[in-house]
């Protein structure tokens, strides 16, 4: 009887009395709390982090050379880079962004003009192009009266993975520039953009060929122009690693990269780490197994069809077939060969490099934090949030923090001495300027983009380039000099 007695009055069965006495409402709703800050951190959210700064956002931090002219003549004049950055509220976490940006980025509906530049080696890119001219409502005009200024500075915009002209980011960032009166070009890779693969040859992250051909065919049309290249993600990567390579003897005037991956292997190891960057990696690798499916035949001929057909992840496809047909005997040897962070310390141009602290796909341990202190034509631009490409800011989440950093950061770097617009062409890639840039007709030889698949049999027909010493144009310079000022003085 006494154990008896011990047993009801234990404190166990007292703690499942009280327990019984808690309505079944109080634990649903504390299991709500749980789940919530456990989603909380698992998506990273930082809206209680906004509410303590009074929805100020958090300010850009800037990593240079202490000594670095780069930012005494330009990036000291950027409000963007020296303000702060807040996230749209209801988009406040990477993961928001990103996903936001994918499906519901809302981008403007413009139409791209078409040129189909051959690489030389049986392969052609297509090169989607969008002036102020196109995107700017005329009463009265026709086709026949666009009109695309041969003297505007030019913009040569490199898209990510499997991104072409038609990604959201990159028609936000398009349109945007050609509105501020840049001429840009959207410069698809090999089999992208609809068109087919005509070389046994694909892009992967390290190829920086045709990127070189498409630069040196822009500037052989006018080399007095302005010149600048603005790399996206994996584009980024193939930027950067061309701008290395090429070094002092590079043909543009400037570059931004926006949330470059660096070092593809670290990339490689962070994106399979937990259960939200294993779901961006299988995204990636279903983009990539979509890229394959448009061109099956190739693949079936040079790769493992089977091992890309079973790929669920980027390293799957990248052994099966960008290590095939790039000849790398691994995928790791394939990710050290094709990192740009080896070749940071030969960019020779000024060079913008954005990248959020919270990016899901490119992983902050992989910014190049030293190798900015040491190179004085590179700045580092770090912001806490904005996730991948995504940086929406605003209520209604209608702007995009990069694309006007980057088109206030070249604006600033045209009008400034660190330009020099003499003829940066090597006698051998000297030609005349086209026919199709100073007539009337400013797309001669361009398609309007209005169908992405693109029959072989259709392509205009590229034009031939006669080889001639080219001089200075003195009209040419003032032009571009007057287009920075202006933009410069818009700034204020």
């Amino acid at each position: 009887m006494e154990m008896m007695s011990s047993f009801a009055d234990s404190p166990y069965e007292l703690l499942l009395t009280a327990l019984s006495l808690i309505p079944i409402t109080h634990y649903l709703i504390g299991i709500a709390l749980v789940l919530s800050v456990m989603l909380y951190d698992l998506l990273e959210f930082h809206i209680v982090q906004d509410l303590m700064s009074g929805f100020r956002g958090q300010p850009v931090d800037l990593t240079f050379n202490s000594c670095s002219q780069l930012y005494q003549e330009v990036v000291s004049k950027c409000s963007l880079l020296h303000g702060r950055y807040m996230s749209t509220p209801w988009l406040s976490s990477p993961h928001l962004q990103t996903t936001f940006l994918r499906f519901f980025g809302r981008p403007p509906v413009f139409n791209y003009r078409r040129e189909i530049l051959d690489t030389g080696d049986g392969g052609i890119v297509a090169l989607d192009w969008l002036a102020q001219s196109d995107v700017t409502e005329k009463e009265d005009m026709g086709d026949d009266e666009v009109h695309q200024d041969a003297n505007t500075p030019v913009v040569i915009v490199i898209p990510g993975l499997t991104s072409d002209s038609d990604s959201v980011y990159i028609k936000h960032l398009t349109f945007y520039m050609a509105k501020r009166g840049w001429n840009v070009v959207v410069s698809n890779h090999r089999g992208l953009g609809g068109v087919p693969l005509t070389s046994d040859f694909f892009y992967n992250g390290g190829w920086t060929e045709d990127l070189r051909k498409v630069v040196q065919h822009i500037r052989s049309q006018s080399p007095e122009v302005p010149l600048f290249v603005v790399g996206t993600s994996l584009g980024a990567n193939m930027m950067v690693k061309y701008l290395g390579e090429d070094g002092d003897d590079i043909l543009i005037d400037g570059a931004a990269a926006v949330c470059c991956p660096w070092d593809l292997l670290l990339c490689d190891r962070f994106i399979g780490r937990n259960a939200v960057q294993r779901f961006y990696d299988k995204a990636l690798g279903a983009g990539l197994k979509r890229y394959a499916k448009k061109h099956q035949d190739f693949f079936t001929r040079l790769s493992d069809w089977d091992g890309i057909e079973k790929a669920r992840r980027v390293r799957e496809f990248d052994t099966s077939g960008t290590c095939r047909v790039g000849k790398f005997d691994t995928a790791d040897i394939y990710y050290r060969e094709s990192s740009c962070v080896g070749y940071v310390g030969r960019i020779k141009v000024p060079l913008l490099c954005i990248s959020a602290l919270d990016d899901p796909v490119c992983t902050k341990e992989a910014l190049i934090w030293d190798e900015c202190r040491v190179n004085k034509n590179i700045i580092l631009a770090t912001t806490q949030h904005g996730g991948h490409l995504g940086y929406f800011d605003g209520i209604d989440a209608k702007g995009v923090w990069w694309v006007r950093a980057v088109d206030e950061f070249l604006t600033v770097l045209g009008s400034s001495k660190l330009i020099k617009r003499q003829n940066k062409m090597p006698n051998s890639l000297l030609v005349r300027p086209q026919k199709s840039l100073t007539d009337k007709d400013s797309y001669a030889g361009f398609v309007k983009k209005t169908d992405k698949q693109i029959d072989l049999d259709t392509l205009p027909k590229m034009p031939k380039i006669f080889v001639e010493a080219q001089g200075s144009d003195t009209h040419s310079r003032i032009d571009s000099i007057i287009f920075f000022l202006r933009r410069f003085m818009d700034q204020f």
